[in-house]
């Protein structure tokens, strides 16, 4: 009989390439598994509950059932006031219920500015997601559970202490030191939780050396966030004649987050500085309008592109197409300090070189395979420098680029994975 997994992962799973790799792995080596994610309201395409690639996704309502209902009351409200809008004679039949109405619309809007104001509405769908996500992983008798980083591994503990079960924890981020999470409650949470739990994998050395000496622990296993190995298919997207770019200019490309500590904001100030090349940014982010302004601030909006978020499994057909891709992070916090990202292999993997954040592990990469130049990512002109290096100096540029096609054999998911499997083959 196959053994049972419950991963637990808080986002939609509609674009988390780790996790996906990580489900398929496990379904492959036989054993029955369950994502358990949050499903987004405001897509009306995505499922409630999926097959994907032969493993089920859970996705657990969003929103409680009393935010629900006063969000379609509130929309019935605004479908009325259309409909009676030039209607005299019904507007005034409406006014005694109106005044009637009045202090119950002031007593909610009272509550409603307390709950914003103090978080509580924030943290109550939060809560309510929580005991969900803990409901799912309750349903069937699991062998191991599988959380996804530290917001979910509260829901794994719980779980495995009322089914008497294995967990993982995966910590694909520095809980403790990344953009966003700040307090020391976080830190408190993971060292609590961090003796409960069977085994834990993070996704670099730099930073599962770092937690164990944070914690006192053995050293976590590491799984890195390599890609899918693909070659890529000529021709299957063209973002020159999609974005019309002429075929003279290279494209330089940032995939990824439009986020705060990625160093869009250099790369857009290094633009003046940088010969040739249109800048092209794909995906989407809190901060995406701020670099739009940047760009029209600077008056580069003729050298820049942005294409909104792709999937997953397309963007492998989008990458093909630059010269080069930036992975320029700053040093904000120890979780970009240490990274490892996915986005460098997706680079490599379609034979795109890269300009990179001379960090331990990117460097590690980036100088050891030649795949690329690394650099101190917090002046623009060092970005400049180097992209205007490999628009000069085309031998070395070939020379980086066939260097790509190297290190795509080594830095795979097929040859990851197995690692990945031998650590469920132990914990069981």
């Amino acid at each position: 009989m196959s053994k049972k997994i419950c991963m637990f992962v808080w986002n939609h799973f509609t674009n988390d390439a780790r996790v996906l790799r990580e489900a398929i792995a496990l379904t492959e080596a036989g054993y029955e598994v369950d994502v358990v994610a949050v499903h987004d309201p405001k897509n009306p395409h995505l499922s409630r509950k999926e097959t994907l690639n032969g493993f089920n996704v859970i996705r657990v309502k969003r929103y409680p059932n009393i935010y629900i209902k006063i969000q379609e009351l509130k929309r019935k409200v605004f479908k009325t006031k259309k409909i009676v809008k030039n209607k005299k004679m019904l507007v005034l039949l409406m006014i005694p219920a109106a005044i009637l109405l009045f202090p119950l619309f002031l007593v909610y809007k009272l509550i409603y500015l307390f709950l914003k104001k103090t978080k509580f509405l924030k943290t109550y769908i939060r809560f309510c997601i929580f005991l969900r996500m803990i409901k799912e992983g309750l349903r069937k008798d699991y062998d191991i559970y599988h959380s996804n980083d530290l917001n979910t591994l509260p829901q794994g503990y719980i779980c495995k202490l009322i089914k008497k079960s294995k967990l993982i924890y995966d910590s694909h981020e520095v809980q403790t030191s990344r953009t966003g999470y700040v307090g020391k409650q976080y830190y408190y949470l993971e060292k609590f939780l961090i003796k409960k739990i069977d085994k834990m994998i993070m996704t670099t050395d730099t930073r599962a050396e770092y937690t164990a000496k944070l914690y006192g622990i053995e050293k976590p296993e590491v799984v890195h966030n390599y890609p899918f190995y693909r070659v890529p298919q000529k021709h299957s997207v063209d973002l020159y004649k999609l974005l019309d770019i002429t075929k003279e200019e290279p494209i330089l490309l940032y995939q990824g987050g439009i986020q705060q500590g990625r160093g869009l904001e250099k790369i857009v100030e290094a633009i003046p500085k940088i010969k040739k090349g249109v800048i092209v940014f794909i995906g989407d982010g809190k901060i995406k309008n701020e670099i739009i302004k940047l760009c029209e601030e600077i008056g580069v909006m003729d050298r820049v592109r942005f294409v909104p978020k792709v999937p997953v499994n397309e963007l492998l057909n989008y990458t093909q197409n630059a010269y080069l891709g930036f992975q320029v992070l700053q040093n904000i916090c120890y979780n970009h300090y240490s990274t490892l990202s996915n986005k460098l292999f997706e680079y490599i993997m379609a034979e795109v070189p890269v300009v990179a954040s001379s960090f331990p592990e990117i460097k590690k990469v980036v100088e050891g395979e030649r795949v690329g130049v690394t650099i101190d990512p917090h002046e623009s002109e060092n970005i400049a420098k180097a992209v205007n290096f490999m628009i000069d100096n085309p031998d070395k540029y070939a020379e980086y680029k066939a260097n790509c096609k190297k290190a795509r054999e080594k830095y795979n998911w097929e040859r990851e994975k197995e690692n990945f499997i031998r650590i469920y083959r132990e914990v069981i």
